[in-house]
């Protein structure tokens, strides 16, 4: 950690260019980089600052697509293109809503969802703020999680009851949008249907 407290500009300049790098190419590992900023930069800043970085390089995958996307869709997820742009139509009168909801519910493909979004039809600006609300809680779990392990000084610290406990708690909280949205939504489907 000696070289992140006497080089910090150059680790945050370096951080902030991998993150980006990785999320316009939709390369795996979110999980891990927000593990390290809640470690090398604390909670009250590593968790806007991915969030910020999380909606920015998806936005920039997003134009990506937008550019090239459409012949890479059509030739590996032709079925899942057509089956997202079916759920965009459906949701059209709540997009922002519903693009909340597959970005809080955690079996969503992300990276899919950010190369399909511009090809049928999903506004920029509505893109970009459901990915920045959308994956807060996700983001606040992981850069926790770094938070916890950065002060971990032996393996038995990592089985206190403190550190389970805060665990815990941000797993339960990280379910609570998901619930929500699921209720709203079946709450809307039945609306629908009457």
């Amino acid at each position: 950690m000696l070289y992140e407290v006497e080089h910090r500009w150059r680790v945050f300049f370096l951080f902030c260019l991998a993150y980006l790098y990785k999320q316009t190419f939709a390369i795996p590992g979110s999980a891990l980089l927000n593990v390290l900023a809640g470690a090398l930069f604390g909670l009250q800043f590593a968790f806007p600052l991915v969030c910020f970085l999380t909606a920015a390089g998806a936005t920039c995958c997003y134009t990506l697509s937008r550019l090239f996307g459409i012949s890479i869709i059509n030739y590996f997820f032709k079925k899942h293109f057509e089956s997202f742009q079916s759920k965009v139509s459906e949701n059209n009168d709540g997009l922002f809503f519903f693009l909340l909801f597959l970005r809080l519910f955690p079996m969503t493909p992300n990276w899919l969802i950010n190369i399909a979004s511009p090809l049928v039809g999903v506004p920029i600006h509505l893109f970009f703020l459901s990915v920045f609300i959308g994956l807060m809680p996700y983001n606040f779990l992981c850069c926790q999680a770094g938070v916890v392990l950065s002060q971990l000084t032996s393996l038995g610290d990592l089985f206190s009851w403190k550190v389970v406990i805060q665990l815990a708690v941000g797993a339960l909280a990280s379910l609570i949008p998901g619930l929500y949205f699921r209720r709203r939504n079946s709450v809307m489907i039945e609306s629908k249907s009457e």
